[in-house]
């Protein structure tokens, strides 16, 4: 609140630079790498932290002070980029280089990088950040929703209260994924020769602000490490108007990356990945080998989708009450 008053009335200077880079991906000669740029610190979130301390992090989460029109160069490999932040912060490496990434990727495929401030108005700032590089061997990749398909955010709620709810309210140490989420994914992740060389991509509606909050939540129940594409908004009462196009745009992007990979779609049955995932299956038939949608309990959604279901004929798009249905097709289809 003092820095908005400082704003206000033109005394306002920053104070503590935050470079937060999202965990993104890569190819062998491409890097997408975004993040954003803060006046703020690091939130300290942990797992004995009181209610006070949790409802203090979910504030500071949305309470963010954008420093756009920034300039921050990223440094690998002996190369330099160099961009700016946009008026929210934001910013985006989409660039080929000259060299062969996958050389510089660890075991699992991750690629790390440092990130600074260049700008002579600002204080110099160092981070680190990763993007996943996927292995040329992998057998097929993941597509996963977060939201009700492996974490309850009650996000068909009325007015959204238990994603507020869950969101302000629950420690993220707290949050428990649906039963079994977390070994499938890593079923999937290890693939047929148990190599976990099968990249997993989270997708999310949430916003931008919620991505440590995710992240760490992915982290501490196991979930196999991934890059997280979340997106921008104003409000978390903002209707989500723009929800297609952002999975669909990201989904597309993935493809497009990776043209010889295929791709196993994950989501639920809640708001709209039924649609979503069978308008990109029908776009690319040769490319999405199986989608699952966990059934959730909201009957006006649950008509739509099954009829949606019952008239896909392209890919194989299967209703599941459980992770445990997944993975008896997942190995029956021979995904491991």
């Amino acid at each position: 609140m003092g820095k908005r008053l400082r704003k206000l009335f033109g005394t306002y200077s920053i104070q503590n630079i935050l470079i937060i880079p999202y965990r993104s991906y890569g190819a062998q000669y491409h890097m997408y790498v975004k993040g954003r740029v803060l006046d703020n610190v690091m939130l300290s979130m942990t797992e004995n932290q009181s209610f006070l301390q949790t409802i203090r992090n979910a504030f500071r989460q949305f309470n963010t002070h954008e420093i756009p029109d920034c300039k921050i160069v990223i440094k690998l490999a002996g190369f330099e980029l160099t961009t700016s932040t946009d008026k929210k912060g934001y910013f985006l490496f989409d660039a080929v280089l000259p060299t062969d990434i996958c050389e510089l990727a660890d075991s699992e495929g991750w690629v790390r990088y440092s990130i600074s401030i260049v700008d002579a108005d600002l204080p110099p700032s160092t981070f680190e950040g990763e993007f996943l590089v996927p292995d040329f061997g992998a057998d097929y990749g993941v597509i996963s929703d977060i939201d009700d398909t492996i974490l309850d955010t009650g996000v068909t709620s009325f007015l959204k209260w238990k994603v507020i709810r869950n969101s302000f309210f629950v420690n993220p140490y707290s949050r428990i994924p649906l039963h079994d989420a977390p070994d499938l994914y890593q079923k999937f992740h290890r693939g047929k020769d148990q190599k976990e060389k099968n990249p997993i991509f989270y997708i999310s509606n949430s916003p931008w602000n919620l991505y440590q909050y995710l992240n760490l939540f992915l982290d501490h129940n196991n979930f196999p490490k991934g890059p997280i594409l979340l997106r921008s908004f104003n409000s978390i009462f903002q209707h989500a108007t723009n929800e297609k196009p952002h999975k669909q745009k990201e989904i597309i992007n993935l493809l497009k990356a990776y043209p010889k990979l295929n791709f196993i779609l994950i989501g639920d049955s809640g708001e709209h990945d039924a649609t979503i995932y069978t308008d990109i299956a029908a776009q690319f038939p040769d490319r999405i080998l199986c989608i699952y949608l966990r059934s959730v309990k909201h009957k006006r959604r649950m008509r739509l989708v099954q009829s949606i279901v019952d008239n896909f004929r392209t890919t194989p798009v299967l209703l599941v009450e459980t992770s445990v249905q997944a993975e008896a097709h997942a190995r029956q289809q021979g995904y491991f």
